[in-house]
């Protein structure tokens, strides 16, 4: 095959067009960076997500899940830090108005020297911003600014305002009667769902130390400019696990998550050449440690997921403000020589965005096909090599024709086939036309019922990626996609 694209703007089109992302509201035209997600992308997302549990869970037997409520009492986020630190350095341009994040208006400066092949440039810039960023040296990260020329896109000046911080947690009240209603925050993270249950969990669970909860679930961050179709949006959903551990041991686990996580990625058939480790220059206040795994989007290399070792910061703060002991009574010290004790354990935190997950699977997978037939016409098409363990549905049954019993063969394949895995049913135009559609979707396996079907009982089975067909069993239909999706 010759001659692949990934472009981006095609990429978000096609999402549109085979059922995997709507805007929301689109027929009130819409609503900036709040995105809905269709008939197929719903069942990608529950797969990836599934995937994720049960990678989570059900493989390792000293981490398991909860489901905590968005709404949570107003103190957890102070004892958070959201509440006083939770906010981006912001900057507006006098002429057009428009607001920009700060490392977000640097970072397409970088990317536009990048482009122009001046990586030396490039590197230097970004390196300058992380210090300057790592110190809130706000007066500096104008100077940049201003330095480079870097200008707004509407009115393309250079005209600034100083750069403030801007809160990003979104409120509401809580209450009947508006006067006497509390003001609470839709959560901005899922975390602190998990550390304001840790007791409950480990004391109902008899969990011993080192061990981790797990959770998913949708998470609000009020982003003036989000960006970049669903990577970052104002509504999203995340899926995290944190690992309690002994003091003193943090950093050995923040080594293990660390190579794990990446290696899960890879085990989703993501391309080990597209990911890559970044260390953060700047810390979050909680933590002693903090990498950022990264995929190459077709927008540049971004973050897709968080391993932060938080020590023992969000326990401690939720014990002082709720006055409750989160500590765990270590019974295995004795047997390492010291004495029993009680200490607040260290987290090791592994986050990773659902949604951006769901991007890189759209991402790696949309593939634009021409190549040259052995007539020498031209043929193409388009396809989206999702993997089969995770593609929305993994065989799709069509008869040749909608007569001649054929409908009914293929009915009664769906029928046995739809307890194993999704199938998807279509008896309208070409043959042809059908499996371009189901390229198009990522169905990695198509079964075609034809009249030789009702002679012999065979059908003909067609490989997404490779176009490649072949004649089996009827009754081995579903004993081969099984083998192939597992």
């Amino acid at each position: 095959m010759a001659n692949e694209t990934n472009n981006f703007s095609e990429i978000i089109a096609h999402c549109k067009e085979y059922g995997y992302i709507f805007p929301s509201s689109e027929i009130y035209d819409g609503l900036s960076a709040v995105y809905d997600y269709g008939q197929n992308g719903v069942q990608l997302k529950k797969n990836i997500r599934d995937y994720w549990w049960k990678s989570m869970t059900q493989l390792h037997e000293n981490i398991v899940g909860i489901d905590a409520a968005i709404f949570m009492h107003p103190l957890t986020w102070k004892a958070s830090g959201h509440i006083d630190n939770f906010s981006d350095p912001m900057i507006d341009n006098k002429d057009s108005n428009k607001r920009y994040r700060v490392d977000h208006l640097i970072e397409s400066y970088a990317d536009k020297l990048a482009h122009e092949g001046r990586k030396e440039e490039e590197y230097a810039l970004l390196k300058r911003m992380d210090e300057l960023l790592s110190k809130d040296d706000f007066t500096g990260l104008r100077n940049l600014i201003e330095d480079n020329n870097i200008t707004c896109a509407v009115s393309e000046t250079c005209n600034w305002t100083d750069i403030r911080q801007f809160n990003l947690m979104f409120d509401t009240q809580l209450g009947t009667i508006s006067g006497e209603a509390d003001k609470i925050y839709l959560r901005p993270e899922t975390a602190q769902g998990i550390f304001v249950n840790f007791l409950n969990v480990q004391k109902t669970g008899r969990m011993r130390i080192p061990f981790g909860i797990a959770q998913t679930g949708k998470a609000f961050r009020n982003e003036i400019v989000a960006r970049q179709f669903i990577f970052r949006m104002r509504e999203f959903e995340q899926m995290e696990m944190q690992f309690f551990v002994r003091p003193g041991t943090e950093l050995q686990w923040y080594e293990y998550w660390k190579e794990a996580r990446l290696k899960w990625h890879e085990s989703l058939g993501i391309p080990v050449e597209k990911l890559r480790y970044h260390n953060h220059v700047k810390l979050a206040h909680y933590a002693n440690a903090a990498v950022d795994i990264e995929y190459e989007f077709p927008f540049g290399f971004k973050e897709l997921e968080g391993i932060h070792s938080r020590t023992d910061f969000d326990l401690k703060q939720h014990g002082e403000l709720s006055k409750k002991k989160l500590q765990y009574f270590d019974n295995d010290l004795k047997e390492d020589g010291e004495p029993y004790g009680n200490y607040i354990p260290y987290v090791v935190e592994t986050s990773v965005g659902l949604d951006r997950l769901f991007l890189t699977v759209i991402s790696m997978s949309y593939a634009e096909e021409k190549w040259t037939k052995e007539d020498g016409s031209e043929d193409s098409r388009v396809v989206l090599r999702i993997p089969a363990k995770i593609a929305p549905y993994k065989l799709a049954i069509l008869p040749l024709v909608k007569k001649d019993g054929l409908p009914e063969i293929a009915k009664q394949l769906m029928n046995e086939c739809k307890e194993s895995f999704y199938t998807f049913y279509e008896e309208k135009d070409s043959i042809g036309k059908r499996y371009r559609r189901m390229d198009a979707i990522g169905t990695p396996f198509c079964v075609t019922i034809d009249h030789r079907t009702k002679d012999d009982n065979t059908v003909t089975i067609r490989y997404r990626d490779t176009m490649l067909q072949e004649r089996i069993p009827l009754s081995d239909v579903r004993k081969v996609v099984m083998e192939k999706i597992s």
